[in-house]
C-alpha cells in the first residue's frame, strides 16, 4: 500500500531526490535572514522589547528536507510537522516551476490525531 505522498510524487513525476535539491535552495539562510535574527537578538536586549522593523519577520530555518525523512515520509513513518511543512514547501516550488497549481498539506499527508497523554494518578 502506498502513502498518499507516493502517489502524489509518481502521479506528478516528481523524484524525491529533486525534492530535496529544491528544499536545499528554499531553506539555505541568506544575509537577510540573519539581519533578521540580529535585529531579533538586539531587539530583546533593549528596553523597549517590541519587535520592530525586522525583528517581526521570521526568517528561513536554514534546515532542509534530509533524504531519511523523504524515505520516511515515503513509508509512511511518522515524521515531525516542520518536516512535513519543509516537504510542502518544495513539492510546491516543483510544481510551481511546472507551471501547476500548488497543493495544501492534506494533499500530501494524512491527518494525524496527537497521542493522547497518559494522565497522572497520584497515590
Amino acid at each position: 500500500m502506498a502513502t498518499k505522498i507516493a502517489d502524489f510524487l509518481s502521479e506528478k513525476k516528481i523524484d524525491p531526490r529533486r525534492l530535496i535539491a529544491a528544499s536545499t535552495e528554499i531553506e539555505r539562510l541568506r544575509p537577510e535572514d540573519r539581519a533578521i535574527r540580529l535585529a531579533k537578538r538586539v531587539a530583546r536586549k533593549s528596553e523597549d522589547k517590541k519587535k520592530e522593523g525586522l525583528a517581526a519577520k521570521k526568517p528561513r530555518s536554514g534546515r532542509a528536507v534530509t533524504d531519511r525523512a523523504i524515505q520516511a515520509a515515503l513509508g509512511g513513518k511518522q515524521i515531525s510537522g516542520p518536516q512535513k511543512t519543509r516537504i510542502l514547501h518544495a513539492v510546491n516550488h516543483i510544481l510551481a516551476q511546472k507551471k501547476a497549481d500548488a497543493v495544501e498539506l492534506s494533499a500530501l499527508f494524512d491527518n494525524t490525531a496527537r497521542p493522547v497523554k497518559a494522565k497522572k494518578t497520584e497515590e
